[in-house]
């Protein structure tokens, strides 16, 4: 059994690490030296906190992390005069003090996805590179949602530090210009911090409750920094996020299991949350909408429905037949194939899901959505191999024990009486 110091150094990872790295790479202006002296930290934590945990954990990582960034510099054979200049410089400053103001964490969080999505990065190196930085996901988990290999994605993340370093990239949030042309990078990685929040890659947890919540707050604060004319995007993302969250308190029952969105109980959802998440839907409207104002529209489309069966499907399929024609993509495609399903039959999303393998062939949503429509038509000996390929791919224990359940219904559905 865990002790309490490991389970505390556990939960301040797990809920603290992107803000921990954001304010390492503000101080020392290193990725590479942020992470491994975070890393120290963390293991000198596991063994110094026996003796007690410290009142302020996370400043306690961070100044434990400062002076390990220091020791490596020191090791690196710098001489004493680049050692002064950093001190000098100020991005070593004396932390007499372990306290972090809530406010200076999210500047930090913002200044490093500004940092890692400028334009000088490859796309896929500026959210890859945030992922690695902010979640503290790791390579392989990363490299599993780009459909890479492990390989292929370190090497992406090493070229893109190597960049920001070589370039001089400022860790800076630029002026209202230069946010301009990282907006949109910007907004996909914040997307996916909350995706990774919502439904999480592995682990016993299915819903990160911190990372929806950051999230969340930075797409507010990036809304707030556009102010007084948010390009309409940045209101349907935090409308988008705002209206999946609400119904954070549903998806799970009392016992722990996963719970669809069919079966939640309405009434524990957000509505005070959906009802503000609403009206920014319609302000993002106002002009011509894009990818996020017309997925924001479809998650309004399911929470403006008091019962499920009430839910307007064909509304649904039509803003998804929008969405694809602007923004294609297998995982649209296949969300689009649920749409299909409810209007017209699981014969017709069955025929899409068939067209998506060579894509998402290690997805396991789309085993999990393929046997969902087996079990359905009732073919659920079809639908056990799907299930039971489903389980070979997916990494989260939630889902995970989902899956085992609904594979034993069909197994057992399918045993002759």
């Amino acid at each position: 059994m865990p002790s309490d110091a490991a389970v505390a150094v556990e939960v301040v990872y797990r809920s603290d690490w992107g803000r921990i790295v954001a304010t390492l790479i503000g101080l020392v202006g290193d990725f590479d030296l942020a992470e491994e002296s975070a890393q120290e930290a963390f293991a000198a934590a596991v063994e110094s906190w026996d003796q007690g945990i410290p009142d302020f954990p996370r400043a306690w990582i961070i100044q434990t992390a400062r002076h390990k960034a220091i020791d490596r510099i020191r090791h690196r054979a710098m001489s004493q005069e680049k050692l002064q200049s950093y001190a000098d410089s100020g991005l070593l400053p004396t932390m007499e003090e372990p306290h972090y103001d809530t406010e200076e964490i999210p500047d930090d969080r913002l200044r490093l996805i500004f940092t890692c999505c400028h334009p000088a990065l490859a796309p896929e190196a500026q959210v890859a590179l945030t992922l690695r930085t902010l979640c503290g996901l790791e390579t392989d988990e990363i490299a599993r949602a780009f459909l890479t290999s492990p390989a292929t994605m370190a090497q992406r993340l090493v070229r893109a530090k190597r960049k920001i370093r070589d370039a001089g990239i400022p860790y800076t949030v630029p002026d209202i210009g230069g946010m301009a042309e990282r907006l949109d990078a910007v907004l996909t990685v914040i997307y996916l911090v909350f995706n990774e929040g919502y439904a999480a890659t592995r682990g016993g947890d299915w819903v990160r409750t911190d990372l929806c919540a950051e999230a969340i707050r930075l797409a507010r604060l990036v809304r707030t920094l556009l102010q007084p004319h948010p390009p309409s995007e940045t209101t349907a993302l935090l409308a988008l996020m705002l209206l999946h969250d609400a119904r954070r308190d549903a998806r799970l029952d009392e016992t722990g299991e996963v719970v669809l969105l069919e079966n939640q109980d309405r009434s524990r959802w957000n509505h005070a949350q959906i009802a503000e998440a609403l009206t920014l839907v319609d302000e993002a409207f106002r002009g011509k909408p894009g990818p996020f104002a017309l997925q924001a529209a479809i998650a309004a489309v399911h929470c403006q429905a008091q019962r499920a069966e009430e839910t307007n499907w064909p509304r649904i399929l039509q803003l998804y037949d929008r969405l694809e024609r602007l923004q294609p993509s297998p995982v649209v495609s296949l969300n689009r194939a649920v749409a299909v399903a409810m209007v017209h039959g699981p014969e017709a999303a069955l025929a899409i899901l068939d067209s998506l393998t060579g894509d998402l062939a290690g997805n396991h949503l789309l085993h999990a959505a393929r046997a969902d429509l087996l079990r359905r038509m009732g073919d659920t000996a079809n639908a056990a191999n799907s299930y039971e390929h489903a389980l070979k791919l997916v990494t989260n224990e939630k889902e995970r024990c989902f899956l085992e359940k609904r594979l034993a219904e069909v197994t057992a559905a399918s045993v002759p009486k």
